[in-house]
């Protein structure tokens, strides 16, 4: 399978990443280790997770989908053949949040005892934290990556502004640069990322691994009413986008998928794989079926029509 260089982190990766904060949430450990299994077999290596994933879920308290990685680590050996990313300075409950060089330190001693390895292959500043100067978050990486316990690093949820800053901070004071961006970016959700933030990654040769490809599920068509959402794990993230104009984006989703004899998802996913700086959409599974149905987007090359049909539909 063709790999993508993962902008300036000096990783590479192949066209998918997937995402693990369903991990203990909505998906059980059986089905997770499971699903981990079937990625890795199938070629692909870039797996997604976070320390506060699942916080939310009712009594979790942060660390569940690394923990569920780790084990899957130590029963297979599989190690070598994944590359972990996870994230720090989330709300985690009596630990804190932010950037600051201790409770990054910390946290990536903590994510490294629940997964269980020695490496993280990937680590990203989960949200920007204005309270703490620059050059304190990138001291801190670059305290991690000296050690060897980090490999390269990267930025998600960052403005084009403060990621610009975060770049020239780290030029001027000799430390690490962020490599890639991990953004909120699909057919519905485009302003954040399309225009400055997009054209700083191209300018910057920084990967673009974006979260939230299927819109919390609503781009593989199973929500079209309210109704649908009713009684979801996601269901109230979908109904604040449910509208006209997404469900437009739909209808022209099915138009394409009954073209290529394809699924919503696959050309959802197709797209974001056409887009300008994208090197891997992060998609999330709860099955093997799913998963089974992710990958045929990799195979899937949207004409110039198709491309601009959903472009406009979704502007």
């Amino acid at each position: 399978m063709r790999h993508r260089k993962l902008g300036r982190s000096g990783l590479d990766c192949a066209p998918l990443v997937l995402g693990c904060h369903v991990f203990g949430w909505t998906v059980d450990e059986a089905t997770s280790c499971a699903i981990l299994d079937a990625f890795v077999d199938r070629g692909f290596a870039l797996i997604d997770t976070a320390d506060t994933y699942s916080t939310w879920a009712p009594g979790h308290k942060g660390g569940e989908s690394e923990t569920i990685i780790g084990n899957w680590l130590k029963a297979t050996g599989k190690r070598d053949r994944v590359l972990i990313a996870t994230k720090v300075g989330g709300d985690m409950p009596n630990l804190g949040k932010g950037l600051s060089r201790a409770h990054i330190i910390r946290s990536a001693e903590e994510s490294l005892r629940r997964l269980g390895t020695d490496r993280i292959d990937l680590y990203q500043a989960h949200f920007d934290d204005t309270a703490v100067l620059f050059e304190e978050t990138l001291e801190a990486f670059a305290r991690l990556i000296q050690s060897g316990k980090v490999r390269a690093i990267g930025a998600s949820n960052y403005s084009a502004p403060r990621l610009a800053e975060a770049l020239a901070t780290a030029r001027a004071q000799g430390l690490p640069l962020y490599g890639c961006l991990q953004p909120h970016y699909n057919l519905v959700t485009r302003a954040f990322y399309e225009g400055d933030l997009r054209r700083l990654c191209l300018e910057e040769d920084l990967g673009v691994i974006p979260f939230r490809a299927l819109e919390a599920g609503f781009l593989t068509g199973k929500y079209r009413s309210m109704e649908d959402t009713v009684g979801a794990a996601r269901g109230a993230v979908v109904a604040r986008i449910l509208d006209d104009r997404s469900l437009d984006i739909l209808r022209e989703l099915d138009r394409a998928a009954l073209q290529f004899d394809a699924t919503p998802a696959q050309i959802a996913i197709a797209w974001l794989l056409a887009q300008p700086g994208v090197t891997a959409p992060i998609v999330s599974v709860t099955s093997l079926a799913q998963l089974a149905e992710i990958f045929g987007a990799t195979t899937l090359t949207l004409d110039a029509r198709t491309l601009m049909r959903l472009d406009m539909v979704s502007a």
